[in-house]
Parts: C-alpha cells; structure tokens; sequence
C-alpha cells in the first residue's frame, strides 16, 4: 500500500508540475526576448536625430555613435553606401529597409537586429540598425529554468515522502488491526488495539476492542453460567446420597455410593474446567455492562413475571425436610401473609433457597437444626436461613465467587448472592440464635408491589419437618 501511495503521488505531482513548469519556462523566455528587442528599439530610436542631423557630416556621426556604442551593436547605413559604426545585418534586409522604408527585425547569425529607416529627404533614406547578441537574448533564462526545475523536483520529492509517511500510518494501523483479528481468532482474548490512523481505521479499531470485549463478556457468561447449573445437579445429589446412607446396607448400596462419588467429582470438575479463568483474567470479573448473573436469565421466562418467594420458599424446604427428618434434624419454616413477588425466574430463586438449604447440610453435622423464614418489608422479601452448626468464620472470602473453606467449589452463597443483586438486593453473614450461621437475602419487590405495610409483619405458620414433609407436594 506504501508504494502504491508514493506512486500516485509521484504521477499526480509529476503530472501537475510539468501542466505548471513548461507554459511558465517558455512565458519567460519569451518575456526576456521581448525586454531585449525593447531595448534594442529605443537605443535605435536615441540615434535617428543624429542621423537626420549629422548625415551630411559624417565624421560627426562616426563620433557620436562611438560614443553611444562601445559594444559594437550601432550601425548606421547612409544613404551613399557608407556604414557608421558595426554593420551586422544582411544588405538584403538592408535595402529591403530602405526601399520600403519600414522597420524590420529578424534573427540574424548570432544574435537578432533592428532596422529602422530615416527618411532624410524625399529620395534619400538612411537606415539605423541596433543588434541584440544572442547571449542577451537568453540572458537568465537558463539560471531561471534551472531554478523551476528544482522547484518542481523538490515538490515532487515532498509529496512522495509525505505519501510515504501517511501510508505508512495506514499501513501500520491496518496491520495492527489485522494482527489483533488473527491473535482474537486464535483465542487471544486479552488482545486489544491502539486506534490509530484515519478516522476511519480508529473507528475500525473502536469497534474491534468493544468487539473483543464482548466476546470475553459472552464467554466468561456462558462459562458461569455451566458451572451454575453444574452446581444445581449437587442438590438432588446430596438429596441421593443421604437417602442412601438412610438406606443402610443393601444390595448394590456400595455401587451406588461409589457411583454417586463419581458423579460428585465430574460435576466437581466441570465446575472447575468451566471456571478456569480466560485468558489470565480472575474468575467473576466484572466490566461496565453489569454481573455475570444478568447474562444468565433463563430464556424460556419473561422476566417481568413475578415469582412468589413464600411458596417456592415451602416447596423447596419442603423438599428437604424428608432428608431433614431421616438425619435426625430439627427443622421449621416461617413466612409473612403478605404477597412476597419478586422479579426472579423461578428456577433461579429455587437454585437460591436449595444452595442456602444444601449448604447446611453439607456443612454441618447431621443432627443440626435449621430453619428458614420468609419475612416482607416495604421495599423488599428476606429469606433468611439459620443453622446451629459451627458458623462460617470468614463471611468476607465465603461470598468470593471460587472460594470455600470447606472442600466445595464455593458456588452455592454465589448464586444466592448474584440472584439478590439481580433483584437490587444484597446478601450478608451473621450469627444466628441456634448458634450457627445467620444467611440473609434481600431482594427486590415487584414493583406494583411495592407500598407501605398496613400491620406489622407476622408469622403464616410455623412448620416442623414432619409437617413440611406431608404438605410437601408430590
């Protein structure tokens, strides 16, 4: 591309200079011949008094064209044949001057002459001439010329050096756009462009970064978004493993368990496959779009539809109080008469309450209580789950999405945290009353929910685990 913008700029200058350049070389030659013959005609026009004057007397004559020529270009031809000063011209061209006694100039062996006749009488005619050497013709034409020639390749120089470098800025933008697309397409995510050059490779380059930045957003989207669900199949698998440590010794309860293990660890480590980070960049990373969770809306369900948090809430921990019952544990669920919608698929809001239920389980002894409760404010639902088990010790590196003090993949206070932030609601960490951890979760109100209460918030009922267990739907 370089050397293709150098040549058009070497033509079209080339082109321009010469169109300027030769009309111009040739005006001047020309107005320095016309300046010399003006010249020439009024020395000749200075000499025609004397020689009406002094044409009887021509010795007088001789003396004063001697001293108005000391270069030898003065000549007057008298009507006798006598010449006064330096003859130049052709005696054709004389006589032709006297006969029709009309001036003449024509080009001349090594110059150009003038000839202006003087009548000194009706049949007399004398003829002044007034020579111009050829040096005087061309007298700084060819210094001028050279100068223009110069001029001319100067100027073409400039314009193809400028070409050059103005080529070499696009060159080099567009290669570093070209560079990048291939690096992006050989899976270089973190690879980005310097805008430069014209605007419209800078805008190309603008493009390409909000490009790549996108495909990382989709892709580090889709890769949480896996290992979520991934992290969702944990829940019937724990549900199956105490089911079958409930179950005893029977036939093929080894295989299994063992099978079960198995299953834990794939779905362990597709989690951690899917998590790995891209391209160096730390797992959950964020940009000016939004959370990782915004992306991961489940498609099949409007998001303007509410969900009820109270009932999936007793669903789900109805589902759990089975497993409740057979560990020995002391389980109860309460909730709000008032409506609790919130806008939250409601597979989202059950991978929520099932993650909070299922870390309780895996987590603590068994034999350790728990309860959950549902409880409605002006602007918002709290979910709060309660253990008696040991605590979490560090609520700060607990709700880091990857990170778990206790073997897990550290996905399940994640979820709930990303499905409360959806909602513009928040989780946080406590102490509970049983002795254990205290997890809350905020979330939104529907916003045609939304208005101030008219009595205070009070318990629906409060359930224990058989209760649970034989309201829990089939």
């Amino acid at each position: 591309m370089r050397s293709t913008l150098a040549t058009v700029a070497l033509v079209a200058t080339s082109m321009v200079a010469l169109s300027f350049l030769v009309p111009l070389a040739l005006l001047l030659r020309t107005q320095v011949q016309t300046q010399a013959s003006l010249g020439a005609e009024q020395r000749a026009a200075a000499l025609v008094p004397a020689t009406v004057t002094l044409a009887a007397r021509p010795a007088d004559l001789e003396q004063v064209v001697a001293r108005l020529d000391m270069t030898g270009r003065h000549g007057v031809h008298l009507p006798d044949g006598r010449t006064v000063g330096t003859a130049h011209a052709p005696a054709d061209l004389l006589d032709r001057a006297g006969r029709e006694r009309m001036s003449f100039t024509g080009a001349i062996p090594g110059g150009w002459t003038y000839l202006q006749p003087v009548p000194l009488d009706a049949n007399r005619v004398a003829v002044v001439e007034e020579f111009v050497p050829q040096a005087e013709l061309n007298q700084g034409v060819a210094r001028a010329w050279t100068v223009m020639a110069l001029l001319a390749v100067g100027l073409v120089i400039g314009s193809v050096l400028l070409a050059d470098r103005l080529g070499a800025r696009v060159v080099h933008a567009s290669r570093s756009l070209s560079d990048a697309s291939a690096a992006l397409g050989a899976g270089d995510l973190d690879v980005r462009v310097e805008p430069s050059g014209p605007p419209e490779l800078r805008a190309a380059g603008l493009a390409f970064n909000s490009m790549a930045d996108r495909v990382t957003q989709l892709l580090e989207a889709e890769r949480e978004l896996v290992a979520d669900l991934s992290h969702r199949l944990r829940t019937p698998l724990t549900a199956l493993r105490l089911t079958t440590e409930q179950a005893g010794a029977v036939a093929a309860s080894e295989r299994v368990s063992a099978a079960i293990d198995h299953l834990e660890s794939e779905l362990d480590s597709i989690i951690v496959t899917a998590r790995t980070p891209l391209s160096g960049r730390p797992p959950g990373a964020k940009d000016g779009t939004g959370s990782r969770a915004q992306g991961a809306v489940n498609p099949g369900r409007r998001s303007d539809e509410p969900c009820r948090v109270s009932e999936l809430a007793a669903h789900r921990v109805g589902f759990w109080s089975v497993l409740a019952e057979q560990e020995g544990r002391w389980c109860t669920f309460e909730a709000t008469d008032e409506p609790t919608p919130v806008l939250l698929p409601d597979d989202h809001l059950a991978a929520m309450v099932d993650a909070l239920v299922g870390n309780v389980f895996r987590h603590t002894p068994e034999g350790t209580a728990f309860a959950v409760s549902v409880q409605r404010t002006a602007q918002s639902v709290v979910l709060i789950v309660e253990d008696g088990g040991p605590g979490i010790q560090d609520p700060g590196s607990a709700l880091s999405r990857g990170v778990s003090t206790g073997g897990s993949t550290g996905l399940g206070l994640d979820i709930a945290r990303t499905a409360a932030e959806s909602t513009r609601g928040r989780l946080s960490i406590g102490r509970s009353t049983l002795g254990g951890a205290r997890v809350e979760v905020t979330l939104g109100l529907a916003p045609d929910s939304r208005r101030a209460l008219g009595r205070p918030w009070r318990h629906r009922r409060r359930r224990t685990a058989e209760a649970l267990r034989r309201s829990r739907p089939a």
